[in-house]
C-alpha cells in the first residue's frame, strides 16, 4: 500500500512516501527549487517520492495533507473579525490567496497530482503528534507538540500506544510559545521562521535581564506551563510585524534593523527569552509525566528543534527518556499526515524495535551513485581524482586532520533542517581558527554562531556529558571538565561577543561559550561510511569527533544534486569536495563564469 503525505503553503512544503507502513522516501521542496523555505505545491518532492520508488500517482493508496484548511480559515476570519478594522491591510494580502488556491485543497491536490482516490486531512497537531510517536522507538509514550499555530492549537500533549495516539489537551492561537519565540527572532533583527536558531545560538552570550519582564508584563505562566499572552504587546492577529509600539517601549526601543551590528542587548534578549521558553517546557513536561504516568515523552512542532530546550528536558526533566522527530518543523507534518493515516485511520498494527527508531538516520532524500557523478564531472570537464572506496574514508580523515574543509556528498540526502553526514561541510573540531574561518568564509553568516560536532556513538561520553545516542543534532549537552581548558582570570572576566574567540577545551570549534554543544552521534548501522571517516580520524590522529555543517551558504537551502555541491562549493573558500568516491581540489579548478554578482553580494573577491 502507498500512502503520500503532503504539507504545503505555509513554510517548508514537503511530501512523504510510506509503503506498507515503512518510510521509504522524504524531501522538502526547498531542495529541488532552491527557494529557501519554498512554501508551494510540493511537486519537486512528490515526483522524487514516487521515482524513489518506482511508482506513479495511479498507485497512491491514499494521499494525506498535513492539516484541515477549513479549520485553518475560520481561524484567520474569525481573528480578522475580533479585532476590526484593525488589520485590514493584513486581511487584503491574506485572504486573496486563501480564496483562489488554500480553500481548494483537495480539488488542488487531485489536479497536481492527477489523482482520484481518498484524501485524508488530519489535523495539524496530529500529524505533528505522529511524526512524533508514530516515528519513535515507542511502543507506549507521552508526547507533546509545541509549534507557532495550527488551525486554532499552538500545543498540544497526549499519549500515543501501539497504533493510536489520543490528544489529551491543547492550547490555542494567540496563546503560543512558538509565536512568542517568533517575536523575539523579529524585534532582535532575525527573520521570523527561519532565524529562531540565531537567537538560540545568540543566547550565551548575553545575561537574562529581560526574563522577568516577560513573564511579569508579556505573559502569565501557570505552574502546569500553560499561559496566556498580553495581547497589546504583540501584532501577529492584525498586523504584518510580529510586535508593536508598546513592545518596543516596554523592552526599551525598536526592533534591530537586519542586517546591522548586532549589540549585548540583542544578546540580552535572546538570553531571556530563551530561559523562559526552557522554563515553559520544563514545566509543561513535569505536568504531561503527573498527567500521564509515561516514562518516555516524544517532541514535534517548531519548538522541538531548541535543541539547548531539549537538552536540558533530558537532563532535568521527569522523563526517562526523549525522542524528537528530526523534522520536527511544517516538513515533518507530511511524514506524520502519512503515518497517521497507515496506524490511526487504517488500523494496521505496530511494533517497534525498541531502541530504533522507524526513521533510521532520516537519510530519506535522493542519492546519487558514482555512475550519475562521474557523467555529471565529465560533461562539465571539471578536473578530478577517483578514490578506492576502501582509501576514501582515510584519505578525507587526514585532509580534517589537515585543517582542511571539506565539502561531504554522500547517499541519500536528509530529511529535516539538519546536515546529519549525506550533505555536511566538515573541518577539524581541534582548530582554533576553524569556526570563524567557516562562518565568514565558508557559510557567509554571523561569527557569533556556533558550529555543531558529530561524535562516533560509542565515544560520545568521552567528549560530552551525555550517555545516550543524538542522531538527529536535536540535544545540546555539556562538554565533559576532563576536555575543557582552565580559563585564565582575565578570560573569566569577559563579556558578550568578547567570548567569541577564547578557546574553551581540546575541541574550541565546537565548544560554545557556556561550554556547550549541539551534537550529532554516528553509528555503524545508519552511515557507515560517515562513521568509517571519523574511526580513521579516531585511528590515525586520536579524535573521534569532527564539526558538521550544513552544506550550503546563509540564505540557500542544503544541496541537493552534485551541481548544487558543486556550485557551493566554488562559490566558498571551500579546500575540497569528495562526490561520492571522487575527489575535486579547489586549486585545480576553473573559475565559474557569470557569477561575479554572486561573488560580489559575499565580498569573495
Amino acid at each position: 500500500m502507498n500512502i503520500l503525505g503532503i504539507s504545503a503553503f505555509y513554510h517548508d512544503s514537503a511530501a512523504c512516501l510510506v509503503q506498507d507502513g515503512k518510510i521509504v522516501a522524504a524531501a522538502q521542496e526547498e531542495r529541488f527549487t532552491r527557494k529557501k523555505q519554498d512554501f508551494s505545491f510540493p511537486a519537486h518532492a512528490v515526483k522524487y517520492c514516487l521515482e524513489e520508488r518506482g511508482i506513479t500517482s495511479d498507485d497512491l493508496d491514499y494521499v494525506a495533507f498535513y492539516d484541515k484548511p477549513f479549520i485553518k480559515f475560520e481561524r484567520i476570519l474569525e481573528t480578522y473579525l475580533a479585532f476590526a478594522p484593525l488589520g485590514i491591510n493584513s486581511f487584503l494580502k491574506a485572504i486573496p490567496l486563501w480564496i483562489k488556491q488554500k480553500l481548494w485543497m483537495k480539488e488542488n491536490i487531485k489536479s497536481d497530482l492527477n489523482y482520484e482516490g481518498k484524501i485524508i486531512f488530519p489535523e495539524h497537531h496530529e500529524s505533528h503528534a505522529a511524526s512524533a510517536f508514530f516515528a519513535s522507538p515507542y511502543q507506549e509514550a507521552a508526547f507533546l507538540t509545541v509549534d507557532g499555530v495550527g488551525e486554532w492549537a499552538t500545543s498540544s500533549f497526549g499519549v500515543g500506544k501501539d497504533n493510536e495516539i489520543h490528544i489529551h489537551n491543547e492550547m490555542h492561537f494567540p496563546h503560543s510559545l512558538g509565536l512568542l519565540y517568533s517575536a523575539f527572532t523579529y524585534y532582535t533583527g532575525f527573520k521570523v521562521n527561519s532565524g529562531e536558531y540565531k537567537v538560540m545560538g545568540l543566547a550565551p552570550y548575553g545575561e537574562p535581564k529581560y526574563k522577568d519582564v516577560i513573564l511579569s508584563e508579556l505573559m502569565d505562566l501557570k505552574e502546569d506551563g500553560s499561559f496566556k499572552l498580553n495581547m497589546k504587546y504583540f501584532n501577529y492577529c492584525v498586523g504584518l510585524t510580529m510586535t508593536n509600539k508598546r513592545f518596543d517601549k516596554l523592552l526599551g526601543g525598536p526592533p534591530r534593523k537586519p542586517e546591522s551590528r548586532v549589540t549585548q542587548r540583542e544578546m540580552d534578549l535572546a538570553r531571556s527569552v530563551q530561559e523562559v521558553t526552557e522554563e515553559v517546557i520544563l514545566r509543561m513536561a513535569r505536568h504531561i509525566h503527573k498527567v500521564t504516568g509515561q516514562k518516555r515523552l516524544c517532541l514535534a512542532g517548531g519548538v522541538a528543534l531548541n535543541c539547548v530546550a531539549n537538552g536540558r528536558l533530558l537532563r532535568e526533566g521527569p522523563f526517562e527518556d526523549i525522542w524528537v522527530q528530526p523534522a520536527a518543523g511544517d516538513a515533518g507534518g507530511a511524514l506524520g499526515a502519512a503515518l497517521f493515516t497507515w496506524y490511526q485511520y487504517l488500523g494496521n498494527t505496530r511494533k517497534v524495535d525498541e531502541g530504533r527508531s522507524m526513521q533510521g538516520g532520516s537519510y530519506l532524500g535522493p542519492a546519487y551513485d558514482d555512475n550519475a557523478i562521474e557523467e555529471y564531472l565529465k560533461r562539465n570537464d571539471l578536473p578530478y581524482k577517483k578514490l578506492e572506496k576502501n582509501e576514501m574514508p582515510s584519505r578525507i580523515a587526514d585532509l580534517v586532520a589537515d585543517e582542511k574543509v571539506i565539502g561531504w556528498f554522500q547517499g541519500r540526502m536528509e530529511f529535516g533542517p539538519r546536515a546529519l553526514g549525506g550533505r555536511s561541510i566538515i573541518g577539524d573540531a581541534r582548530s582554533p581558527k576553524m569556526q570563524e574561518t567557516m562562518n565568514l568564509k565558508i557559510k557567509f553568516r554571523e561569527s557569533f554562531r556556533p558550529f555543531a560536532p558529530t561524535v562516533l556513538k560509542e565515544k560520545v561520553s568521552d567528549y560530552f556529558e551525555i550517555d545516550r545516542e543524538s542522531p538527529y543534532m536535536l540535544l545540546v549537552a555539556p562538554v565533559k571538565e576532563q576536555v575543557r581548558r582552565q580559563m585564565t582570570p582575565e578570560e573569566e572576566k569577559l563579556f558578550g561577543i568578547d567570548k567569541l574567540n577564547i578557546v574553551r577545551s581540546t575541541i574550541p570549534a565546537v565548544t560554545h561559550v557556556d561550554y556547550s554543544a549541539r551534537l550529532q552521534t554516528v553509528n555503524r548501522e545508519d552511515n557507515p561510511l560517515y562513521h568509517q571517516m571519523i574511526s580513521q580520524l579516531d585511528e590515525k590522529h586520536g579524535c573521534p569527533v569532527i564539526i558538521n555543517t550544513s552544506f550550503n551558504v546563509r540564505g540557500e537551502p542544503i544541496v541537493c544534486s552534485p551541481e548544487d555541491a558543486y556550485l557551493c562549493f566554488m562559490r566558498t573558500k571551500m579546500d575540497y569536495l569528495i562526490l561520492g568516491n571522487y575527489l575535486l581540489d579547489k586549486r585545480e579548478q576553473k573559475e565559474l563564469e557569470g557569477d561575479s554578482d554572486w561573488r560580489k553580494e559575499f565580498d569573495l573577491d
